[in-house]
């Protein structure tokens, strides 16, 4: 079976987003080649192709570091996850900027070569041995087809073809696009003529980048280290660990054995968690193989249906089932194997709200 396509739904967020990120852009770029120059004391005003060529390629340098930073802000504080929703048009935004900075770098220095000017710009300096003079080009290009790649699978359906762990492994490679493009800046334009000010915006952007991520590290060693504490104090208390929030898929259900007539259906449902017995109270039909339908699972053998919450049938029927309580710890669920009586409402546990 082929993963089925399906087009990208604009919505106001999103329309916002992009406007918001397209105007400071432009803004960017206007000031750099239009504003900027007026303030340089120079003998010779510099060339608008180079003045193009290095607004593009800072352009793309001050997005990249900002879409690294992103993340563990987002992780920090939680009113950065607006940002981190529509990161993705963000990070296919950059790869067009860096496009525009390499395709002035070949219309500039490669466009009257005797020979292709790819072939020109990959053969015009090979001092691979040496650290001054080092093909500094080469970094700058890993990291425009990295960024070109993980724009092409951007889409959720690459997500859903190549599964999460995959997609997500190859979109770590954005770090690696990073490294590359400070190594291509680093070996190449800060070897030029004395630039303090753009020296200090790479530096400044390696120490934000490598801070933020330091310490959302230590945010997220703090935190394990309290979630597993958390958890073997409840596992002293007789909970038990019932497996990890990813184990289960939308309106599905675990199946935990608690012993050989006792069973617990954990289900994952709109974004939330709940636990009732196994069994229907009609011929004990096994409700982890039913289909949850508004916030009811119904029985797959004859279609009783429960409310995941309380355990009780819709009205006017009358049945009821036991219901368990949960906890989650991180990604960890929790169950607390003692059931309680048939009916009784418990909280579903929100998956975004776990310790």
């Amino acid at each position: 079976m082929s993963v089925q396509y399906t087009p990208v739904i604009w919505n106001r967020n999103k329309m916002f987003y992009d406007a918001v990120l397209l105007i400071a852009i432009a803004l960017y770029l206007y000031v750099f080649i239009r504003v900027a120059p007026g303030f340089e004391d120079v003998t010779k005003p510099i060339d608008g192709a180079i003045l193009r060529m290095r607004a593009f390629g800072s352009c793309a340098f001050l997005m990249l570091t900002i879409i690294l930073c992103i993340g563990p802000l987002a992780r920090l504080d939680r009113r950065f996850l607006p940002l981190l929703y529509n990161r993705r048009h963000f990070g296919v935004m950059t790869a067009g900027i860096a496009a525009v900075h390499a395709n002035y770098v070949l219309g500039w220095y490669f466009s009257f070569s005797p020979t292709d000017k790819y072939v020109a710009l990959l053969s015009s300096n090979t001092s691979y041995g040496q650290l001054l003079g080092f093909p500094f080009e080469s970094f700058g290009i890993a990291a425009l087809l990295i960024l070109f790649v993980l724009a092409a699978t951007s889409h959720d359906f690459w997500l859903s073809f190549l599964g999460a762990p995959i997609w997500k492994a190859l979109h770590m490679f954005i770090y690696a696009a990073y490294a590359f493009v400070v190594l291509h800046v680093a070996l190449g334009a800060l070897q030029g003529p004395a630039d303090p000010i753009f020296t200090s915006v790479v530096a400044a952007s390696v120490i934000l980048v490598s801070g933020l991520h330091f310490a959302t590290g230590r945010m997220e060693a703090r935190r394990e280290r309290g979630n597993e504490t958390a958890k073997a104090s409840l596992q002293q208390e007789g909970w038990l660990v019932a497996g990890e929030v990813d184990d289960i898929d939308d309106d599905c259900a675990k199946v935990v054995t608690l012993s050989d007539d006792e069973r617990v259906a954990i289900f994952k449902y709109e974004g939330k968690l709940s636990a009732i017995t196994n069994a229907c109270a009609h011929q004990n039909g096994p409700l982890g193989e039913g289909k949850v339908l508004w916030g009811c699972i119904t029985c797959p053998w004859h279609g009783y249906q429960y409310n995941l919450a309380d355990g009780r049938a819709p009205e006017p029927f009358t049945e009821k089932i036991s219901t368990y309580r949960l906890k989650l710890i991180g990604s960890t669920i929790l169950l607390d194997p003692n059931a309680l009586p048939p009916g009784t409402h418990v909280e579903p546990v929100e998956i975004g709200a776990a310790a």
